[in-house]
């Protein structure tokens, strides 16, 4: 098969990180280029490119998938409830009609999906919030986190962390009744739901 050098490095980085976020490379496996080239089909260079382009994303760490210490979950929760908790404010208090049933759409969704379709509910219904922090520079540091987050966000879904979607119900509700200091509440203990049961599974 004739494979450009485009798609060749396309075909590794969705490769490898599919099977980081699946866990067939769990947290510390180190990454051998040979190996992985042999096993996608590939030549070393795409592989080469596809974990420089992961490491940026900080799902590779010097050629190991990630394994984040309790410490390094913490921070980045931190980072994560103080840019949503005032994005939920802010949404509070300018959100639309329209985006508002947006979030009702993927509460909807995530009561009647599979894992995958929690997941992408899960984040559709976070990335709306932070979008109305109208703060480029907050919505660009979430998007550096988007990896991590996902996977994490992989975790509590799939070990069906309790009250997830009843909290997002919550957080819709303090932003359509305009309560911005509730919503701004309910989103950072929600967070710290999730901090708490994804330190426990990894544990």
């Amino acid at each position: 098969m004739d494979i450009t050098s485009g798609s060749a490095q396309l075909l590794a980085y969705e490769t490898i990180r599919e099977k980081i976020f699946n866990g067939s490379y769990p947290g510390g496996m180190k990454l051998v280029e040979e190996r992985l080239a042999e096993e996608i089909g590939v030549s070393r260079t795409p592989i080469r490119e596809a974990i420089r382009r992961l490491e940026q994303e900080g799902l590779i760490k010097r050629k190991k998938v990630i394994k984040p210490t309790e410490k390094d979950l913490r921070h980045l929760f931190q980072m994560r409830m103080l840019i949503e908790s005032h994005a939920s404010k802010m949404a509070a208090t300018y959100m639309t009609e329209q985006r508002i049933d947006e979030l009702r759409a993927c509460i909807r969704l995530s009561r009647s999906s599979t894992n995958e379709g929690i997941v992408k509910a899960n984040k559709k219904f976070h990335d709306l919030i932070v979008q109305e922090c109208r703060n480029p520079i907050m919505i660009d540091t979430v998007d550096k986190m988007q990896s991590i987050i996902y996977l994490f966000s992989k975790t509590v879904v799939l070990h069906e962390r309790p009250l997830l979607i009843e909290e997002h119900e919550r957080i819709c509700d303090a932003i359509e009744e305009r309560q911005p200091e509730l919503a701004s509440k309910l989103m950072e203990e929600h967070l710290k739901a999730d901090l708490e049961f994804t330190l426990n599974i990894v544990d």
